[in-house]
């Protein structure tokens, strides 16, 4: 079984649908959206492709297999909107491993789970729009899918994947699907 993850689309109704388009020709049955859905913040330009209204329809039609966080760009009037819950600061997910993975948009708990990490465990967190697996502070491993629509720190628009069988969690360009980064949940 796949899961496909993406983060910080802002609005972006080009980004919204090469995700879409993901998460159909990865063969996914879940799509877990890590925040910033809708709105591209203050601080961020707006992107070509912005039609959040166009992002509402797209994601409303996939309902049933959206589990989304809370970003720092939602807010109530995003929830409004949408037919799925937006605005959980977290969700988990069993790992293939025994472990947990928390996942976050990034920006409520400093880089850090939202609850001690075991050895197992993952946090998994979009927010910097940089694409990657690193080290938190504390240790734990963090899965960042990046940006799908404003990818920062010299990282390429990108989604990751889950495979359940395999344990492999593979972070693919969006533009061709290509392997950015991988990771092995032991």
């Amino acid at each position: 079984m796949k899961y496909l993850f993406a983060s910080d689309i802002h609005g972006d109704l080009t980004a919204a649908r090469a995700v879409v388009d993901a998460y159909r020709s990865e063969g996914a049955v879940r799509l877990f959206l890590l925040g910033d859905e809708l709105y591209h913040g203050p601080r961020n330009f707006i992107p070509d492709g912005y039609g959040p209204k166009g992002v509402i329809a797209l994601f409303s039609e996939m309902k049933d297999v959206i589990t989304a966080v809370r970003g720092n760009c939602d807010a109530e009037v995003d929830q409004m909107v949408l037919p799925f819950p937006i605005l959980s600061d977290y969700a988990t997910l069993p790992l293939s491993n025994g472990g947990t993975a928390y996942l976050t948009h990034g920006h409520l708990f400093g880089g850090e789970g939202p609850v001690p990490l075991g050895e197992k465990d993952l946090l998994i967190e979009g927010h910097t729009h940089v694409a990657g697996v690193h080290k938190t502070r504390s240790g734990a491993t963090c899965l960042n899918p990046g940006s799908a629509s404003m990818p920062k720190g010299d990282t390429p628009a990108c989604y990751m994947v889950y495979d359940t069988e395999t344990g492999v969690f593979t972070i693919r360009r969006l533009s061709d699907a290509s392997v950015f980064a991988e990771y092995i949940c032991q």
